[in-house]
């Protein structure tokens, strides 16, 4: 009987993630209580009367960077398809985006995605195309730069799907963060073989990678590599269907979701430490009243569940399988907790929700709210 696969010199690049180890990795044995992970919130770019509302992009940004400075959590905002629906932005608008950033908050480290330009009409993968952005980026210092998938890349054989990144790097003077994307985003998407993980997971200037897929639990999956080998990557869960997991593990996020339930994220985050995890903000009720060390808050389970719910409503699928809309969805929460001006989406964006949206997101938003009330967790509520 063939034995499972737990070397990584044995892998080929066609190897299955089920003929690995790592695929058989429970959930269980990479639970962290210690570690809070970094929170990378993929901004939305508001818009209001068809025009950027960059009033409201930087109080949005402040909005959750007051979330994460309440409970010690570090917030790197993600400018990328979400900030400035990437695939509908020119140049010139996606670079006004990071330098409007870059005046509003000179400190803080943010994450660019990049992408694709001028391939529509191409045959084959041009990493060159990934040149314009990329430059627009790399004007700015302390952020990392994601290489966002194209479908010509995500095309590739997993060797030339390598070759193409480690091309696309040796322009890079910033860290890197590789991504893969499933099909509820883009139908032509695919996940990353093992032997490919492994490849750009040992790549200098990769410190780590974005996977959400809706099928195959592929997080866990990384997460087993990388901490069996003990790489010097950080897998980041960018899905926005299954925030716990990463908290669980202790592992970053790179979601959409922050930037409509930072506040419940982020509380999350510091509830399910243990009280004397050096990252732990509030102790237990437990440990506040001295009668122990209170463990870890089991009322962190239910408001999993509560952002969990509120975010399947944010990123539901529509008949044709894409949860592409959700952009919209965030817009209409933003626009009920008093954080943007207008529940617009991008003027030339085709995924859209339709009229009874605020009404869905309302509702959506009840229990949400009755937790956060609960909790006593500050930034999510209605305005009065």
């Amino acid at each position: 009987m063939k034995s499972l696969i737990h070397s990584p010199a044995d892998l080929t690049p066609t190897t299955t993630w089920q003929e690995t180890v790592w695929a058989w990795t429970s959930e269980e044995s990479l639970i962290d209580h210690t570690t809070k992970a970094r929170l990378c919130s993929a901004v939305l770019l508001p818009f209001q009367n068809g025009q950027p509302d960059w009033d409201s992009l930087i109080s949005s940004i402040a909005w959750m960077q007051s979330a994460a400075d309440h409970y010690g959590v570090e917030l790197v905002p993600v400018l990328n398809a979400d900030t400035g629906y990437i695939f509908d932005l020119d140049d010139a608008l996606y670079a006004e985006v990071l330098r409007r950033f870059r005046a509003a908050f000179p400190q803080m480290k943010f994450i660019a995605g990049v992408t694709a330009r001028g391939a529509a009409n191409d045959s084959e993968f041009r990493a060159e195309r990934y040149r314009p952005l990329l430059d627009i980026v790399q004007e700015h210092d302390h952020c990392e730069v994601m290489l966002m998938t194209s479908r010509w890349l995500n095309s590739l054989d997993p060797q030339r799907r390598r070759d193409g990144y480690f091309t696309i790097a040796e322009w890079l003077v910033r860290p890197g963060i590789v991504h893969a994307l499933e099909p509820s985003f883009v139908p032509w998407a695919t996940p990353f073989e093992p032997w490919l993980l492994w490849e750009l997971a040992n790549h200098p200037k990769f410190v780590g990678g974005k996977i959400s897929t809706l099928d195959e639990p592929h997080f866990l999956y990384w997460a087993a590599m990388v901490r069996d080998q003990q790489l010097a990557f950080a897998p980041h869960s960018g899905d926005d269907f299954g925030i716990a997991t990463a908290i669980k593990l202790g592992l970053p996020l790179l979601i959409g979701a922050a930037s409509s339930a930072a506040p419940l994220i982020c509380a999350a985050k510091d509830m399910w430490l243990f009280d004397d995890a050096p990252a732990k903000r509030y102790p237990t009720p437990l440990a506040a009243a001295g009668l122990g060390a209170g463990r870890f808050d089991l009322r962190v389970t239910k408001l999993f569940e509560a952002f969990q719910s509120l975010e399947d409503a944010v990123f539901r699928l529509d008949t044709n399988g894409s949860a592409a809309a959700y952009k919209h969805s965030t817009a209409h929460l933003l626009h009920a907790l008093g954080v943007i001006a207008a529940p617009e989406a991008h003027p030339h964006c085709a995924d859209r929700r339709g009229p009874d949206e605020a009404a869905r997101m309302h509702e959506a938003m009840l229990r949400a709210i009755r937790m956060a009330e609960r909790l006593n967790i500050p930034g999510f509520s209605r305005p009065q």
